[in-house]
């Protein structure tokens, strides 16, 4: 007959992680489904800073010109001046997300 070695706690079961070869297993299973998803492509990663900061570009060319038109529209309604008013504040929207566009492109990317 065989004997059969016990874990000293008597539940019948292995010792978890004392094992060599299970733990050198884990790791090139690991690294094989990194290696897998990075090859395909499908890594999760978080967007870097360059995007954040074409995000905040697109964000400053469209609601610059775009609130200063809807204020100056409204404006014209109210005082009777239209077009003008329109016209300068949309102007001065354009000028405003410019001067923002040039703050943000001079911050660092990395």
């Amino acid at each position: 007959m065989r004997r059969i070695a016990v874990a000293e706690d008597e539940t019948g079961q292995d010792p978890i992680g004392q094992d060599v070869r299970l733990t050198s297993l884990d790791q090139r299973l690991k690294a094989a489904a990194d290696a897998e998803k990075v090859r395909t492509g499908t890594v999760q990663r978080e967007p870097g800073k360059g995007y954040s900061q074409g995000s905040r570009v697109l964000t400053e060319l469209i609601a610059g010109p775009a609130g200063g038109a809807l204020i100056g529209w409204l404006l014209d309604g109210w005082l009777g001046t239209s077009p003008w008013l329109l016209l300068v504040l949309m102007v001065l929207g354009i000028a405003v997300a410019f001067r923002n566009i040039m703050r943000i492109s001079s911050q660092r990317a990395e």
